[in-house]
């Protein structure tokens, strides 16, 4: 609880993916990706109740046994791929409080997919929400330079152009403004937003910057990165 509002986490984690099989169960580090969201869950006192929502058996195991709950499972109209946050955050919310018996006033969304968050990153966008008076907050990281959207090329047919005509005027990075991508980390958001705004991001949303190098996971690739490092951080300390 915060400020006086109850605080449901929900770690989203279905069975299928088509870059890694059963991503949500490999590990980085030695522990599993759902399992590393639920310890991150269970180190934020600010949390009163963390469900996980998955279809799938083995991930509901894993993240019971990391110490959070897997009352209910998701059902298969919001186990594809083309299902949106908004509709797996409004179930997890409705089975959460049938299960509990009790409402909850804000809903923090702890994707899996990105390892490296810290308990302070939860706590920073929930203050953040309830400081700013957001109706939503989503933690952000600045994109890299070299991938700013005026920096983009397309190719069609063999034929090279820029992705946006402002590209061409563009000769040293200082002349671009920051841009800013989704990490992953956190999402803090209020109940009414989910349930009466029908959306992640309200009228009113506040972008909560995380500095460092973070690593969403979608590819072999990045699960190695991410173990790399982990294992460079363990060596430092």
């Amino acid at each position: 609880m915060i400020d006086d509002l109850s605080v449901l986490g929900v770690v989203p984690a279905r069975g299928g993916s088509k870059g890694i099989n059963l991503k949500n169960l490999r590990e980085v580090g030695g522990k599993s990706l759902v399992a590393l969201a639920a310890n991150t869950a269970r180190s934020v006192d600010e949390i009163d109740y963390t469900v996980v929502s998955t279809d799938h058996d083995a991930i509901a195991a894993a993240a019971e046994a990391a110490g959070i709950a897997a009352p209910f499972r998701r059902p298969e109209a919001l186990s594809g791929d083309r299902i949106g946050d908004l509709e797996v955050l409004q179930n997890a919310l409705e089975e959460a409080e049938r299960v509990r018996g009790e409402r909850f006033d804000i809903v923090v969304m702890l994707q899996p997919t990105s390892p490296l968050r810290t308990p302070d990153h939860v706590r920073g966008a929930l203050r953040m929400l309830l400081d700013g008076g957001y109706d939503s907050v989503w933690s952000v990281s600045e994109t890299d330079s070299k991938g700013h959207p005026l920096k983009q090329l397309t190719v069609t047919d063999g034929a090279l152009d820029y992705y946006d005509p402002a590209g061409a005027a563009i000769i040293a990075r200082q002349q671009l403004k920051p841009v800013f991508h989704r990490n992953g980390i956190v999402y803090a958001i209020r109940r009414a937003c989910l349930v009466e705004q029908q959306t992640i991001k309200g009228r009113r949303t506040g972008g909560y910057v995380v500095e460092g190098n973070h690593v969403s996971i979608d590819t072999e690739w990045d699960l190695e990165l991410v173990n790399y490092l982990l294992s460079r951080e363990r060596a430092l300390t």
